[in-house]
This record gives structure tokens, sequence and C-alpha cells, in this order.
């Protein structure tokens, strides 16, 4: 690949991930803190539709795998779903205020679910053109940090800002997410568009598209892709319930809302640098065993937080420590599995013959996808569960010391016992060494050879 394409590739990342972000990070906040809907009404329709959406996602990746174009098969879906996500982003802050009761309950509910199904028909295409544009080693493990880390660039942006600017924009903390949300819409489309227009795919070689059933039987027979997917089901989970209720944890138990950003400056600032040095780390260890030290690290920063919160201490610069540490191991981690995926896909080809880049990373759309369904239902339900006494204006309620603990529990104790499961789950179960990599890559260029040849 040359630089111009990953320059496009990195922008379409950056854009992706930044609405990606104000969702994942702020839409329960939205429809909870700043609309007045129950945490628990809330919890449960986002894991409804999340669910429902993630099953759509297998069956996107196959539509994806049979389509071919001028443009290719990856490219038209990334044009096409980002215009329709951009409006309906928009149309998702911006509920009207007339709209009150069970018809805003509706509107919110509808407004989510095609926010996702929309999402979906550029997300997967997206990330399923790192196998088909790289090859494995160097030039994939480059490509996919230069995504992973531009996706945390865009990531961080809504982190940052979004709620020093829904404060200070439009009169209204309701005018301001609708304000947000309309920038971050125009941003996301004109750097996807820049994207399809730098990236070319490469010529593929045609073959008989095999059916639905064939194309699923081959993904489930790929057990090291099953392997990933259930381990970016607990990774990502155990980060979207501290993006969720972090807003919460810093507006409530630290009276200061402001530090969230501050907290989402740090972190995404150390996650890209996480991410940038995983090249430099690759020299000296293994995948495998950067994993696990990342993971360790991010427990240390949460047992960190935890003790800091418990104490009562509220000084910035203790507490911005913990993002510092806890996301050096996020940052790694990411990077990681998704090379683990797309390494999944020439074990696959490996074991069935069957390569299907888009039905293996549409299983990278549909688990994330379930793990901030899981995230959001835990924090909905939760925030209602131990009672937090919510008020939208600058007035901040003070909290009950069980309130308190309740909430720190749920943003950080939960997620480090998903981590702990993650650290285990991957040391037993995931067995594609750099060695074994290299003898598939090598193995899968003979039988390409021998079947140029006949």
């Amino acid at each position: 690949m040359n630089a111009k394409q990953k320059i496009g590739y990195g922008l379409g990342a950056v854009g992706k991930d930044l609405v990606y972000a104000l969702v994942s990070g702020f839409i329960l906040y939205y429809y909870n803190d700043v609309l007045g809907i129950s945490g628990t009404f809330t919890g449960i329709m986002m894991m409804a539709a999340r669910v429902f959406d993630a099953f759509n996602d297998p069956l996107m990746g196959v539509i994806v795998e049979k389509t071919h174009t001028r443009m290719g098969k990856f490219r038209p879906w990334i044009l096409s779903g980002t215009l329709l996500n951009a409006l309906i982003l928009y149309g998702m802050f911006a509920m009207p205020e007339s709209v009150t009761g069970t018809a805003m309950l509706v509107y919110a509910s509808v407004a989510y679910v095609l926010w996702g199904v929309t999402y979906t028909l550029m997300d997967i295409p997206f990330w399923s053109m790192i196998p088909a544009i790289t090859e494995p080693g160097k030039e994939r493990e480059s490509l996919s940090v230069i995504g992973r880390t531009c996706s945390s660039v865009g990531f961080a942006v809504p982190t940052i800002l979004t709620m020093l600017l829904v404060t200070r924009l439009g009169g209204s903390v309701r005018r301001g997410f609708a304000l947000v949300a309309l920038g971050a819409a125009v941003i996301f489309a004109v750097f996807e568009i820049v994207c399809v227009m730098m990236v070319r795919e490469r010529e593929s070689v045609r073959q008989q598209t095999p059916s639905v059933r064939e194309m699923l039987s081959a993904l489930v027979r790929n057990d090291q892709a099953m392997v990933v997917v259930v381990g970016i089901i607990v990774f990502n989970a155990s980060l979207y319930l501290t993006t969720q209720l972090a807003v919460y944890f810093f507006k409530y138990d630290m009276h200061n809302p402001d530090l969230y950003s501050l907290f989402g400056t740090v972190g995404g600032g150390t996650q890209i640098l996480a991410m940038a040095s995983l090249p430099m780390l690759r020299k000296r260890f293994s995948a495998k065993g950067i994993l696990t030290g990342a993971l360790l690290i991010t427990i240390a920063g949460y047992a960190y937080l935890f003790t800091l919160s418990s104490l009562g201490v509220r000084n910035v610069g203790a507490l911005l420590v913990a993002p510092f540490v806890i996301y050096i191991g996020f940052g790694l981690a990411t990077v990681l599995t998704t090379i683990f995926l797309a390494d999944s896909v020439d074990y696959g080809e490996y074991r069935t013959g069957a390569r299907n880049e888009s039905v293996i990373f549409s299983m990278q759309t549909f688990v994330v996808k379930l793990a901030s369904a899981v995230s959001v239902l835990i924090a909905g339900v939760g925030v209602d569960a131990i009672g937090l006494v919510q008020s939208a204006g600058s007035v901040i309620p003070e909290q009950s010391a069980s309130t308190l603990l309740g909430l720190r529990l749920l943003m950080i104790a939960v997620p480090v016992a998903g981590l702990l499961f993650s650290i285990v789950f991957f040391q037993k179960k995931y067995k594609l060494t750099e060695e074994e990599n290299a003898r598939i890559a090598q193995e899968l260029k003979k039988r390409r050879e021998a079947a140029a040849q006949q």
C-alpha cells in the first residue's frame, strides 16, 4: 500500500469512530439525564436494538462478499452507509421538544435502531478491507495500527469535547447536543468520502460465490475466529461499561463534569501512543504476551481509580494518572484483537478453503455491538438500581454512600472481572502464534501458485 491509501484509510477510521464515540459514550446520558427517559427503559431498549442489529451483521458480511461493482465490493457500501447514517445521527440527537410521552419513547427507539442498522452498512466493509488489501505480517500490522490509532483519535474527540460543548452551545444542553451531532455528522461524511476516493481495492480472483449457508458454516468451523469473537465481546463490554458510566461518575461522584473531558484527553492520548508503540513491542514480545501484559496494566489502573474514589480524593493530578494507566492496555488490546481477527481469515482459508473476509469481519461489528448492548443494559438498569438522584441543571445533587459505592463497582469492579476472564481465555484458547501464521501464509501461497498453474 502507498502513503495515499494509508492516509485515506486513516481518515476514514477517524470519521467513523468519531460518530461511534458520540453515540456509544453519550446516548444513554442524553436519553436518560437530558430527556428524562428512565435508565431502565433506555438500557433494555438499547440492549434489544443492539441485539437485533448485531444479528444482522453476519448477513451484511455475506451481502458485501457477494457485491461486485466497478467501485469494488467494499467502497459502495462505505459511501451509502455513511450518508444515511449521518442523517440519522443528527435526527437522533435533535429530537423536537414537542415530542413527549409515549411519542418520545417511540422516536428514541426508532432513531436508535435505524442508526445501528445504517452504521452496519459502512462499518463491516470498512474493516473487511484490511485482510483484502494487505498481506499477512508487517503490512497488515501496519495498516491495523494505522486504522486503530486513527480510530482512537476519532473516538477521543467527542470524549474530550462533547461535555464541554453541549453546556456552552445553543443555550441549553439539549440544543447543544443537537449542534454537536450536526458537526460530527458533517465531519463523518466528508472523511468517508475522502476515504472512498483515496483507497483503491485490489483486483481479486473471481471465484464461484458460495451460498449464505456455506459462508456461515465456514465461519462457525473457524475456531480461532470464534475465540477472538468471545474475547472481543468481553473486552469491549468492559471498556464500554466504563465509557457509559464515566460521565455519571465525574458529575455525581467527583462533582466536576468537566473532569470527564480531561479524563478522555489523557486516556485518548495514551491510547494513541500505546497503539503506535506496538510495532516496537512486537520486536521483543509475542502478541499474546503483549495482550496479557496490557490487560494487567489496565486492571492496575482500575484498582488505582477505585482506591482514589473510595478515599474521596478529588485532586485532578492524582485522578489523571488513572486514565494514563488504564488506556495503555486498552490501546494495545484494541489493535491486537483486530490483528488476531485478520489472521483468523487466513486460518479459515487454510482450514476450509473459504476466505470470506467480510463474513469474518462482520463478526467484529457483531460482537462490538453485542458488547455495547450488554454494557448499556448494565449501565441503564444500574443507574436506577443504585438510586442515583439525577439533575439536568447546574446544581448537582448529593448521593448516598451506598449509591456512590454502587456507581464505582459498576464502573470499575465489573470491568475488571471481564478483563481477568479475557486474559485466561486468550491464553488457553488462542493458538495462532507468529510461527503458525507464517506457516499458514506459506502454505496458502503454495496453494494459490498451484491453482494459478492449472
